[in-house]
């Protein structure tokens, strides 16, 4: 980001950031990564290790294979530890992992071992957690200063087109979504109700539309706007639905339209727009749960996360990390691979409260203001 890109700098624009040093865990020892420019490779501490063995599993939850490169951190996480991963309703929105530790309070088969959830999710439910710092936890920029959570990634909300479907000019900001060409096309990735992605959508349309970091009601008002003009499509939208048409206008974070657009090159056309105005930036937090079935082994989990492997992982699948400016320091982020991520120079963040307080206006007006219930989810394609 010119200067923006660093993360540190963006978040002074919104977001209330703990700073501070921090006692180090055992990491295990490292040798060379293939192909990772300098890099080392993660290899598991083998006492650690040998105590998630015991436990025998890791359960994760809410982590799609094509969610900023989590296919390829579990299968690399299961190859070097031999632990079995039980991936738990993959597509699960942040709301439904807060849920999931709740209902099993004595952990169990359906608990999760740990969370990504939406920022706003984090530190509100800091008393679900087990703190826990990990060997890098010094040169990561968003935390709590106890371990409670710490940030991982972050994108900005971006809208995803199939260019197979919409043949002309593609919508460059909120307002132009609202125009005739773009009729029964646009939809949302998450139920405003429960989706951390599906919320911060209305927050950020809401910035697009007039509206301030501290009143999100301008963006429920747009999304009535949207849905009275016959364009919204009131599904989760999902890449099959992207492909087939019934939404091929999603917003998303850019992170994921991205990898879409690489992932369907040759079969179906994207762009992926970045609105002019109203750019919103979205950061995610890890936590281990209190009652993890797998303590030991949701420990090692994090330590791979944060390793500079586990970090590369993450930008390459065009993920800005909260480790960023300490991977820039260390050369890891070669010219290359910062090309390749997206510009979100003028990106705001904001601040815990005001996340909170737009959260609480979305869910409990969305469907009286829009016009709109519960998001269908359509089955997977045969």
């Amino acid at each position: 980001m010119t200067t923006t890109r660093s993360l540190p700098r963006l978040l002074t624009v919104g977001a209330a950031l703990v700073f501070v040093a921090a006692a180090c865990n055992q990491a295990g020892t490292a040798t060379t990564a293939p192909g990772g420019g300098g890099a080392t490779a993660w290899t598991p501490d083998a006492t650690k290790l040998a105590a998630a063995k015991t436990e025998g599993a890791l359960n994760v939850i809410a982590l799609p294979r094509d969610w900023c490169g989590y296919g390829t951190l579990l299968d690399n996480f299961k190859a070097k530890t031999g632990l079995t991963i039980n991936e738990i309703t993959p597509d699960a929105g942040s709301g439904q992992e807060i849920d999931a530790i709740k209902n099993n309070p004595n952990g169990g088969p359906a608990a999760p071992d740990t969370v990504d959830v939406g920022y706003s999710f984090g530190d509100a439910n800091k008393a679900l957690y087990a703190p826990y710092k990990v060997a890098t936890f010094d040169s990561i920029s968003q935390k709590d200063p106890d371990g409670a959570w710490v940030g991982d990634y972050y994108g900005v909300l971006s809208f995803e087109i199939n260019k197979s479907v919409i043949t002309g000019d593609d919508p460059k900001d909120w307002a132009d979504l609202l125009k005739p060409a773009y009729a029964h096309s646009v939809a949302l990735a998450g139920d405003p109700l429960n989706s951390n992605q599906a919320i911060q959508t209305v927050e950020a349309s809401s910035l697009g539309n007039g509206g301030t970091l501290d009143d999100a009601q301008k963006g429920l008002e747009f999304f009535k706007a949207l849905n009275a003009a016959g364009n919204f499509v009131p599904t989760i939208a999902k890449q099959g639905t992207l492909v087939s048409g019934e939404t091929p206008i999603v917003i998303t974070w850019s992170y994921l339209a991205l990898a879409d657009r690489d992932s369907l090159k040759g079969s179906t056309p994207i762009d992926v727009v970045i609105p002019a105005t109203g750019k919103f930036g979205g950061i995610y937090v890890q936590a281990i749960s209190k009652t993890a079935p797998h303590p030991n082994a949701a420990q090692l989990w994090e330590e791979y996360l944060y390793s500079d492997e586990g970090q590369l992982v993450w930008t390459n699948a065009y993920c800005y990390t909260t480790r960023y400016d300490d991977l820039v320091k260390k050369g890891l982020i070669t010219g290359d691979l910062k090309a390749k991520l997206p510009d979100v120079t003028g990106t705001v963040f904001p601040t815990n409260d005001q996340l909170t307080a737009s959260k609480t206006l979305i869910q409990g007006s969305w469907a009286s203001v829009v016009g709109v219930g519960p998001l269908k989810t359509q089955p997977p394609t045969p």
